[in-house]
């Protein structure tokens, strides 16, 4: 094959009052003619540092390429010129960005930020500029595209804006196309679409690919070649089925246990510990060593070289040398997640056995918000009842009103009509101050992003007290200071991170402060608030362990509010699907994914993307049309049991339908 990009010994450094940040260290490897590549790894691993000085756009000051070589068609663009690489960029080699908010500019129209490229590097006319313009549009699926054309980027949802930025990106049809996290905030059946539209369009244009991403399953879905970085450094390469079903770096086994499969259940994911090293002084030796638990003492003393495990496949770790002890194949930790599978299901049968206690029920709640002229339904007359020491799921896409339930349970929105009960009490009735403080010590929420949620301002034993202060659950300064010693540990953190400020943890590590603060209070409700969507799938499954150990260990009740179905799946008993301001199907969690019955849910669940190539391969994507739902022949479908604890909203006749279905089986 072809090549037509090749990194040499590529090393990218970072200029901080600290010191020199070794961002990059010598990352080596080369992109074929037509194929798509894709590199994970965490964050700060130094993924898009590396994608981003291909094109040469790391601000300088602070960051500057030190050494190695890009060669592109030849040439080596290390020497280029700030214009030269103008000409380039664009044209040869274009991105996609991760956020397309940040990327497109607000006070421009959609049609004339595509046509500014054209224009500039293919010379055409305007009139010629526009049609293409529109062409472009139509090619990444949007709907009226000559109309859209005057549209500004806020009159699109986040999935139709990244078509925008992506529409932007192959305008001049470049030979390489680097696409960073373009999924990573997009819902699961906006992500599959465009999924499907990368690889229709570089079928038809024959473009390159680098597609950077921290998502297994979407590697398994779109890449030819997989390439693992770790601490500035590519530490495993090679062709899909080789990174998946033969991974040899134990950093590979860890990215691939922390990563629910449909298709199994494991009663613990598994984490891999500690934190990445910090590449200020990056460490002698093999930089994932001090996570590594097969580590020996030569790991610490000297950097593996790449191993040659096949022409295609090279991995950097000392457990490939002839005279390394064989050490526990990865094809051991499936089984062993299997063998707890058999326990889980034990577990939750054991669950439903006991007769089960309602902590909180909801009845027709509907929370309206008025803009002017326009109501928005966000929430839509639901029903629903959660148990004592269970956890509910509650899934859909962006805008379906799952975090707006979960806002006016807790009282931050006054529902608009229903009922919260809480213990047979309605929450939203007028009670006494100290009435509410009961209630507030009792009901918790952990928020979405663990950078907005906690005040930049206190220090984290400031941030984990101040409910036990507000609710005198601390009878002096040193009690109050052992239980944030005490909630530290419960989260996985030590006593000295207490006189710490947020900005100095990682997203996980906040999140886990986010999760002491709630704990402080001694609550038997948590509401969960996508509290994993803006973390990396090593961290994820950390967190969600953290929970299901706290609440075995406490009894704690959880509403988990999320759109990735996986991680719903592991950890929720039962789960419900909102979709347009309703529950649409609810079901145990097992019951949901072995029998789901609702066209929406279907559509959800063939949507999320695989960590196992060989079905990414086959799967049929199932497409959702809403004209099939919200019905035909005029009758309003309505929640109903089909089958014990599986409800579905449907109309009469699909009920006796359903009804027929579950006999027969």
């Amino acid at each position: 094959m072809d090549k037509i990009l090749d990194v040499k010994n590529l090393q990218v450094s970072f200029d901080t009052y600290a010191g020199e940040v070794k961002a990059v260290r010598g990352v080596s490897f080369h992109l074929n003619k037509g194929e798509t590549l894709a590199i994970v790894g965490e964050s700060g691993s130094g993924k898009s540092v590396t994608s981003k000085s291909l094109m040469k756009l790391i601000p300088n000051p602070p960051g500057r390429i030190t050494g190695g070589e890009i060669i592109f068609e030849g040439k080596n663009l290390v020497n280029y010129t700030e214009k030269q690489m103008q000409k380039i960029r664009g044209s040869d080699i274009s991105m996609i960005f991760q956020d397309p908010m940040t990327s497109l500019n607000p006070t421009m129209t959609v049609g004339k930020q595509i046509m500014e490229s054209i224009i500039k590097h293919q010379k055409l006319p305007k009139k010629q500029a526009k049609e293409k313009a529109i062409e472009l549009l139509e090619m990444v699926g949007i709907i009226n595209a000559h109309k859209r054309l005057t549209a500004y980027p806020h009159q699109f949802s986040g999935g139709m804006r990244q078509r925008v930025v992506i529409a932007m990106a192959i305008s001049c049809n470049p030979k390489v196309l680097i696409a960073d996290e373009p999924t990573t905030a997009l819902d699961v059946t906006i992500q599959a679409q465009i999924l499907e539209l990368l690889k229709n369009l570089q079928k038809k244009m024959g473009t390159s690919i680098i597609f950077i991403t921290h998502d297994l399953g979407v590697v398994a879905n779109i890449a030819d070649r997989v390439a693992v970085m770790y601490a500035g450094k590519i530490v495993e390469i090679g062709k899909v089925d080789e990174i998946f079903y033969n991974p040899q770096h134990p950093y590979t086994w860890g990215l691939l246990g922390a990563m629910p499969n449909l298709n199994e259940d494991a009663e613990e994911l598994i984490t891999i510990p500690g934190s990445p090293p910090n590449l200020l002084n990056p460490p002698i030796g093999d930089a994932f060593a001090n996570r590594n638990k097969y580590a020996m003492k030569i790991d610490y003393q000297i950097e593996p070289p790449m191993f040659k495990v096949s022409d295609t496949h090279y991995a950097a770790t000392w457990l490939l040398h002839e005279k390394s002890p064989k050490v526990l194949p990865p094809d051991a930790l499936k089984k062993h997640r299997q063998v707890h599978s058999k326990e889980r299901k034990k577990e939750r049968l054991s669950k439903k056995r006991v007769k089960r206690e309602k902590l909180l029920e909801i009845k027709n709640l509907k929370q309206y918000f008025s803009s002017g002229s326009n109501v928005v339904k966000a929430v839509d007359g639901i029903s629903f009842e959660i148990f004592k020491g269970e956890t509910f799921g509650l899934v859909g896409e962006s805008g379906c009103g799952k975090s707006t339930t979960g806002r006016t349970i807790i009282r931050l929105y006054h529902a608009t009509e229903g009922e919260v009960l809480y213990n047979n009490v309605n929450i939203h009735d007028k009670k006494s101050s100290s009435e509410s403080q009961k209630l507030n010590q009792k009901i918790q929420m952990i928020f979405q992003d663990p950078y907005s949620s906690l005040n930049p301002r206190q220090t984290v034993a400031d941030i984990i007290a101040e409910g036990m202060d507000i609710h005198g659950l601390a009878a002096g300064k040193k009690e109050r200071l052992e239980k944030v010693y005490e909630l530290l540990e419960t989260v996985g953190l030590n006593r000295e991170h207490a006189n710490r400020y947020p900005h100095e943890f990682s997203g996980g590590q906040r999140q886990r402060i986010g999760i002491a603060r709630a704990l402080a209070v001694e609550p038997e409700f948590i509401i969960a608030d996508e509290p994993i969507s803006a973390l990396d799938v090593s961290i994820q499954a950390q967190v969600v362990n953290l929970m299901k150990k706290l609440q075995k260990e406490k009894g704690l009740t959880y509403l988990f509010i999320a759109h990735d179905l996986s991680m719903v799946k592991y950890i929720s008993d039962r789960i419900g699907v909102m979709y347009k301001g309703r529950i649409v199907e609810l079901a145990e969690s097992e019951e949901l994914y072995q029998n789901p019955l609702h066209p929406y849910t279907r559509s959800l669940l063939s949507a999320i993307p695989l960590p196992d190539p060989e079905t990414e391969k086959t799967r049929k994507r199932v497409k959702f049309d809403e004209k099939f739902v919200w019905n035909g022949n005029g009758e309003e479908p309505v929640l109903r049991e089909v089958k014990e604890g599986h409800w579905v909203s449907c109309t009469e006749q699909e009920f006796h339908d359903y009804k027929k279905h579950f006999d027969a089986i």
